[in-house]
């Protein structure tokens, strides 16, 4: 029953839900590599490369979580997480999540040296950029620190074609793009309590007007950016629809955003942005693959 316990306090520390969405834009690296370049795909191949980018993934927010504990005690939407909660040792926590890191490089680099290349990249955009240095500082935080959230696509790419595409680069930046619209609908729902910890987020730094603004055009850069992948790679109609009434979703509940400025439209936007990615991944999978 202990053990039971432990396990699902160790899940809970890696932030599953941000995890997993990671990985499945890794396997979608992986699928588009296999058909664009005709690169052999074996089942071994895709549980490792989905391993890797688990492990990095998994070890890069367990590693922040542990950076960001006296934070997190601070502010009541994390305050209940395993390491402030006490359920983690900080120690176990640090180890756990170094272990992750090296492992996930240790796989990639079964690969080829490009896809350990890059993991490394991930980790340290995430860990040192982001967590260490930016998010207690800067706005930017995000921005510079979000680069890692494109990473999984790229090292689950580069391990099946042992390079990167047009197309591979286009479906880290969609990632990237998609970012800051995730993470500033959720701040404004949760301002009071980054406001309460010192975290400069953008929408704690400038007034609410401005942050709802600069949403509405990180979405609308996000819906124009979508469809650049016709620039790089041929699509079907089926994702220039579903792209274009995606981007028309989550544009239509930014500029509502922009115009109430509530909590509640923030919050509803924020739950819509990781369907958002999933499906058009999803699509840009079966694009390729039908």
């Amino acid at each position: 029953m202990q053990f039971l316990e432990s396990v699902k306090n160790y899940w809970e520390l890696i932030k599953p839900k941000i995890v997993l969405l990671l990985v499945f834009t890794g396997v979608a690296g992986m699928l588009v590599a296999y058909k664009e370049v005709g690169a052999p795909l074996s089942a071994v191949q895709l549980l490792l490369g989905t391993a890797a980018v688990f492990l990095g993934s998994a070890g890069a927010e367990v590693l922040t979580n542990y950076h960001d504990r006296d934070i997190d005690s601070v502010m009541k939407r994390t305050n209940k997480r395993p390491i402030p909660s006490g359920r983690i040792s900080a120690r176990n926590a640090l180890v756990f999540g170094m272990v992750a890191s090296v492992l996930s490089v240790v796989i990639a680099y079964w690969f080829n040296w490009l896809a350990a290349l890059l993991m490394v990249i991930g980790l340290v955009d995430n860990v040192v950029v982001y967590s260490l240095w930016l998010k207690r500082r800067s706005w930017l935080n995000i921005i510079l620190g979000g680069i890692s959230g494109g990473v999984p696509v790229l090292v689950g790419y580069a391990a099946i074609a042992g390079t990167l595409s047009a197309l591979a680069i286009f479906m880290s930046a969609l990632v990237v793009v998609w970012i800051p619209t995730h993470i500033w609908s959720l701040a404004i729902k949760t301002r009071a309590d980054y406001q309460e910890a010192k975290i400069p987020m953008l929408p704690v730094v400038v007034s609410m007007r401005t942050a709802t603004i600069c949403i509405a055009f990180t979405s609308s850069l996000l819906a124009v950016f979508s469809l650049s992948i016709l620039l790089v790679a041929p699509v079907s109609p089926f994702y220039v629809v579903s792209a274009l009434a995606l981007g028309a979703l989550l544009l239509g509940y930014s500029i509502k955003l922009a115009i109430d400025k509530t909590e509640k439209t923030a919050w509803t936007l924020f739950k819509i942005t990781s369907p958002y990615l999933t499906v058009i991944f999803a699509v840009l999978i079966l694009n390729f693959w039908l």
